[in-house]
């Protein structure tokens, strides 16, 4: 369990680091404006959480039906 849990770690810090660097290449090397990717970060964290309250209903729905169907 613990070696699980520090190449769980490790993967999320790599992809973090790699997240970063390709924001700061983009802004340096191709001259994206940091604005424009301010505005693309908070899109994505939108439809990020869009995505996810469109999973949780019918998992939500879902979940009450069975609920109900097992007090019969």
């Amino acid at each position: 369990m613990r070696l699980f849990r520090r190449g769980y770690l490790r993967t999320a810090v790599l992809g973090t680091v790699a997240m970063g660097v390709l924001v700061w290449a983009a802004v340096d090397r191709f001259e994206v404006p940091a604005e424009r990717v301010w505005e693309m970060f908070q899109v994505a964290l939108l439809l990020v959480g869009l995505l996810v309250l469109a999973a949780a209903l019918p998992a939500a729905l879902w979940v009450a039906w069975r609920r109900w169907r097992s007090s019969r």
